[in-house]
């Protein structure tokens, strides 16, 4: 009978069980939406409890619609949406307050008073993160503040892999790993502690916080609770947020090594090895996973407008049926003919961080078709992601030898392709499209031994496509030029 490692993909708006075999590969999938709640403007949150439910649903589904026995299932991974903020009472298993979301600003005047009092640079130089409402500290904080709750000596908190290791588990388990403690703004990176020092800024018990564990060690069991409904004995032993599970899943093992995920907006990941990097230009300083006793650092850019933009085309300006027409659009032009798209719908993020300037189109003509307008929409994501990874190449001292990539637009060949020339480098598309929860299983498996190492998963990985390229360097870069004037002339106009 056939053994898998089982990958619970817990997303911003969707739960995946996912079942990979020894060779990497995907070979059973279930999926589940669950209702997302916005408050107020600007605010984002979930509720714990559909999480869990969602989850539960999930891995009963691969039990009676794909027929599997819990008998071949011989480790649990998970992989999460970081950030994302779960307060619970330990006596009751009841959350006192929804899961505030890693998107939601409710905490940002909790924030600004940081920033205003001055603790910007103590905060980066111990937990390599820039003072927002994105991290978990402020979130935990603002709960607190807003509950009116008998027993707070009982709270514990968790990101969502602590809030789900603790359900597998009955309730004996509160622990995470290395990556999501480094996203909460209260985990020294470089002690590989809690930080009393955080703690007593942001007002926070350090009695709520989980334990911190290796990415992949046995956490726990799954049959040790009646509460789960998923009464199976198969051990959890594989956690890493999702940015960090899709770095261990393209098997970029070596310094240097970086991913891209090209979704709503990209992220951006480069391995820098055993000691972090720390960033002048607004990258964040991150654990990428700890294993066999060692701590792997990365640097973290995000593009704030990636696939978005193409949404944009197609639902603003009317301009596409649908995003799979706009290559074949991108590719009838020979060149973009001067037209530069600089989509700051939101602002610009690294390593401009310019938050008030506006998106603009530049160089227009009456020859221009729309046509141009999505072809230049494609090279932005292509250029703001270049913008990105330079800063990284600057400040790791690195050179890039490739890029591997995943997310949706990986589809359109010629984004990839456009990405190769821009970057002068290979871009690697892996055979298994859901890299995020292939890193939690490869977590998991290397724990118990289903994969035997990091040298063995390297020689599992296979490329769907590989781009190399072919524009000449020359007029690669006066492209490049271009769109940085553009970005100039846009960040004019504020």
């Amino acid at each position: 009978m056939k053994e898998y490692i089982l990958a619970i993909d817990q997303g911003t708006t969707s739960t995946r069980a996912i079942l990979f075999d020894q060779h990497g590969h995907l070979c059973h999938m279930q999926q589940r939406e669950f209702k997302q709640y916005f408050p107020h403007p600007g605010w984002v949150e979930h509720d714990a409890k559909e999480i869990w439910n969602s989850v539960v649903e999930v891995v009963q589904a691969l039990f009676t619609i794909d027929n599997i026995q819990s008998s071949q299932i011989k480790a649990i991974g998970i992989t999460n949406q970081r950030e994302t903020t779960v307060v619970w009472d330990k006596t009751t298993g009841e959350p006192v307050y929804h899961a505030i979301v890693w998107q939601s600003r409710q905490s940002q005047d909790i924030c600004d008073e940081l920033i205003e009092k001055g603790y910007s640079p103590m905060i980066q130089e111990k937990t390599g993160l820039i003072i927002n409402p994105y991290f978990s500290a402020s979130k935990i904080k603002w709960i607190l503040d807003h509950i009116d709750y008998e027993h707070k000596d009982q709270l514990l908190f968790g990101t969502i892999d602590t809030w789900l290791i603790w359900k597998l588990t009955g309730g004996k388990v509160h622990a995470t790993d290395y990556t999501n403690a480094s996203r909460t703004m209260l985990y020294n990176i470089h002690d590989l502690k809690w930080d009393d020092d955080l703690l007593a800024l942001f007002d926070i018990p350090r009695s709520m916080l989980p334990e911190v564990k290796e990415s992949s060690c046995i956490y726990g069991y799954s049959d040790e609770t009646q509460m789960s409904g998923l009464h199976f004995r198969a051990p959890i032993c594989g956690v890493a947020g999702d940015q960090q599970a899709s770095l261990f899943g393209h098997t970029c093992f070596q310094s240097g090594d970086i991913k891209n995920t090209y979704g709503t907006g990209c992220f951006i990941l480069m391995n820098t090895g055993h000691m972090p990097v720390t960033s002048n230009n607004g990258l964040l300083t991150t654990i990428a996973w700890g294993l066999h006793g060692e701590i792997t650092y990365a640097l973290e850019g995000s593009v704030f407008i990636g696939g978005s933009v193409m949404q944009w085309l197609r639902d603003g300006l009317h301009l596409i049926q649908n995003v799979g027409e706009t290559e074949a659009m991108a590719q009838s032009l020979k060149n973009n003919e001067g037209v530069y798209l600089i989509p700051a719908f939101v602002g610009l993020g690294t390593p401009y961080w310019e938050n008030d300037v506006r998106g603009t189109i530049f160089g227009l003509t009456r020859g221009t078709s729309r046509n141009h307008i999505v072809r230049a929409a494609l090279e932005s994501i292509a250029f703001q992601s270049c913008d990105v990874i330079e800063v990284m190449k600057q400040e790791a001292h690195i050179s890039l030898k490739s890029l591997s990539v995943d997310g949706g637009a990986t589809s359109n060949a010629f984004l990839m392709q456009f990405q190769s020339d821009m970057l002068h480098i290979d871009i690697l598309q892996p055979q298994v499209k859901e890299t995020t929860a292939l890193g939690a299983a490869y977590l998991a498996g290397l724990a118990i031994d289903f994969y035997k190492s990091q040298d063995d998963i390297k020689k599992n990985h296979q490329f769907a496509q590989v781009y190399h390229p072919v524009m000449n360097q020359q007029e690669a870069l006066q492209y490049y030029k271009q769109w940085q004037k553009a970005i100039a002339a846009t960040c004019v106009f504020k």
